[in-house]
């Protein structure tokens, strides 16, 4: 069976002197791996490049429940980014974002709305003319409500601080220390109340936004069973900062 979606592409490995094996997240069938053969010799009549990390692709592809690897009968770019490739700053949220994703998603089953999510995310990247510093913490707040564990409560007096192993605001501050203290607990409460848009004007501290990307991370290390190690963050921290 053939279907004909559109796709993000999240891995590319190489196989053999001229073949690669893709990770793509379609559309209509979530996460799917391809066999593609031949495409880095010099008679294919396929770009390369095409596969590259982060390319939003039309394709048409095969289907078949009894196989690890499909194969890609037409593919081609859906969208040329203008700013990512160019923009080390933007290219170093993208590659983050890719790679939690990547980590996150595991269903091979469709997912509309997180697609859609994932496709505009990165529509938006290239496009916005605005600073991107705290664009992967927004990204990591919206990906937490599809995984399942999206942050709930809110900020006051009574509930002054975030509890990371439960998912809300609390009262005091958990015994296994899994929180963030007061002050971050200001900054984060005002990331959950922004619009990816409007994330730009959130004024933080290069020291509270790296602290903000690692509390989260060990949010998504709690509420995720064997999460692999999430490494693109190390470098994201040292362009931003």
């Amino acid at each position: 069976m053939l279907i004909e979606t559109r796709g993000i592409v999240f891995r590319t490995v190489k196989y053999s002197e001229s073949s690669l094996i893709v990770d793509i997240y379609t559309e209509a069938k979530g996460l799917q791996s391809y066999f593609v053969n031949g495409v880095r010799s010099q008679k294919s009549r396929q770009n390369a490049s095409i596969f590259q990390v982060m390319t939003l692709v039309d394709l048409v592809a095969g289907v078949r429940e009894d196989r690890g690897l499909n194969r890609i009968k037409e593919i081609k770019s859906a969208f040329v980014y203008r700013a990512i490739p160019f923009d080390v700053r933007k290219s170093a949220v993208g590659t983050f974002i890719t790679e939690v994703a990547r980590k996150t998603i595991r269903e091979a089953e469709a997912h509309p709305a997180l697609f859609a999510f994932l496709y505009n995310t990165f529509l938006f990247l290239d496009q916005t003319q605005y600073p991107v510093a705290n664009a992967h913490l927004h990204f990591l707040v919206e990906m937490s409500g599809f995984l399942g564990f999206m942050p709930g409560g809110d900020l006051s007096a009574d509930t002054p601080v975030f509890d990371l192993q439960e998912g809300v605001f609390a009262d005091t501050l958990p015994s296994a220390g899994y929180c963030l203290d007061f002050e971050l607990s200001k900054a984060f409460y005002a990331l959950l109340q922004t619009n990816y848009a409007d994330c730009h004007n959130l004024r933080l501290a290069n020291g509270q936004r790296r602290q903000l990307l690692n509390k989260l991370l060990d949010y998504y290390r709690l509420h995720l069973e064997h999460l692999p190690e999430i490494h693109s963050h190390q470098i994201l921290q040292e362009v931003l900062g």
